[in-house]
């Protein structure tokens, strides 16, 4: 089941640091000073990460492996990679509510969600090793997956119930204020400053903090989506480290155009549905039906949000 890589901790080390490298110069080069990302700008943030993730499938994997599985392993990563980046567009819209719920400036938020993506992407990669190690001895546990990731698209089908933002009963920011007074203003962009002869949190060390457990929800989801995919732990890291490089500027391009995705909910919950029930039912499909082209879940998960924008659009013009 586990198609051997010729890739090891070098590989990963190179690939983490050509990562750092970029998240360097992106706070310190580029975005040194606090402002407000325009639609333009973002846009060709994200054109830039796209362009990125599409490149390293092309020119990177081939390097990695053998010339016979390299077309197999690309289509696996752009696979992960469309899942999880259309997986994150939830979390988008979450963030929006943060920032909406404690009124954080606009000039600020860039340099929140670089620190809230620098977090995920240290935790999401520990998650993926465990999960890739947990799945490597017991494969039963995709059956797991699968059957979570299938109760949680129906359950979000059937939801009714609106999203909000309800920091005071999230377990981190409980702890956090324990720890520390928390400040009643902003300064600035700092998350921790010197106030009255005591270190004390700023609010936006707290905005952090729901943007990281939040990021932890969503990844419980996102990450056990991946394996349906793939089983390969290079691809499911490489796929869903450059989604989630690219989910800052994302949130600045559809933050403003949330009206407009009014069944992307829905597109989202069909995807889980989808990934969780070809995760269950994917032994028996390759003993009736040969086994299943690795394009297939590409071509589903496209076709499925593509619709769900379609919709989405055509409802907002009827609404207006």
């Amino acid at each position: 089941m586990f198609a051997e890589a010729s890739v090891g901790y070098i590989h990963y080390g190179v690939f983490t640091l050509g990562m750092v490298i970029i998240l360097a110069l992106d706070l310190g080069v580029f975005n040194r000073e606090a402002h407000r990302i325009s639609f333009k700008e973002a846009l060709c943030w994200s054109s830039l990460w796209f362009s990125c993730s599409v490149a390293f499938a092309i020119f990177a994997i081939p390097e990695f492996y053998s010339s016979d599985i390299a077309g197999q392993k690309r289509i696996e990563y752009l696979t992960g990679y469309v899942l999880e980046l259309s997986l994150s567009m939830d979390n988008v819209f979450v963030i929006a509510l943060i920032f909406s719920y404690f009124k954080v400036h606009p000039e600020f938020q860039h340099r929140v969600l670089f620190w809230g993506i620098l977090g995920a992407l240290i935790m999401r990669g520990l998650m993926i090793g465990i999960g890739a190690a947990a799945v490597a001895k017991w494969e039963v546990i995709l059956y797991l997956f699968g059957a979570f990731l299938l109760f949680t698209g129906v359950k979000m089908i059937f939801s009714n119930e609106d999203e909000g933002v309800e920091p005071e009963n999230n377990v981190l920011v409980r702890i956090a204020r324990k720890l520390l007074p928390v400040h009643k203003d902003f300064v600035g962009d700092k998350f921790i400053i010197q106030s009255e002869g005591r270190r004390m949190l700023t609010p936006m060390a707290i905005v952090l903090i729901t943007i990281e457990s939040t990021d932890v929800i969503f990844a419980v989801d996102s990450i056990p989506a991946i394996f349906v995919v793939t089983t390969d732990p290079f691809i499911v890291f490489t796929s869903n480290m450059f989604a989630i490089l690219g989910l800052r500027s994302l949130y600045f391009v559809l933050a403003g155009a949330i009206d407009y995705f009014h069944y992307l909910k829905y597109g989202l919950s069909l995807v889980l549905v989808f990934i969780g029930a070809k995760m269950l039912c994917r032994h028996w499909v390759e003993e009736q039906f040969g086994e299943i082209p690795h394009w297939s879940s590409l071509a589903v998960v496209g076709t499925i949000l593509l619709a769900s924008i379609i919709a989405s659009v055509i409802y907002k013009k009827n609404s207006e």
